[in-house]
């Protein structure tokens, strides 16, 4: 496995912070769309702290699991971590601050996060190893 510190995005933590974080952003943004909640600014950022705390401990994991030349941070895989840190304690989060936590809400914030946080990966993953072939 390269080092920890290679440049190549598919490898770096730091590239996997800020593309996680627009995603679940995203997330936030168009679920609130959906639901007619408006865009106002507060809304936006009391809706996405708890997703982006949650992340924050997938980061940590990743990082760790990164150092130890387990997992690269754009690997697939590393999204399953991410989605499970993101979803369990961001719903856990929203739970304890009155947030609503209805299971359908938790069943779709699942999927819709499940989709865009391995999704990147998997096609990060696919560019990767098309570039390397490619010499």
């Amino acid at each position: 496995m390269p080092s920890a510190s290679s440049s190549r995005p598919v490898e770096s933590l730091r590239a996997a912070v800020v593309t996680d974080t627009l995603a679940i952003l995203a997330f936030v943004v168009i679920g609130r769309g959906a639901h007619a909640e408006g865009s106002a600014l507060a809304g936006l950022v009391s809706t996405a702290l708890p997703f982006l705390a949650g992340a924050g401990v997938g980061w940590v994991v990743l990082g760790r699991l990164q150092r130890q030349r387990r997992l690269l941070p754009a690997a697939p895989v590393a999204g399953v971590v991410m989605v499970v840190a993101t979803v369990v304690v961001g719903m856990g989060l929203r739970r304890v601050i009155g947030g609503g936590t209805p299971v359908s809400f938790i069943l779709v914030a699942t999927g819709v996060l499940a989709v865009v946080l391995i999704g990147w990966r998997t096609i990060a993953t696919v560019l990767d190893r098309r570039a390397q072939a490619r010499g």
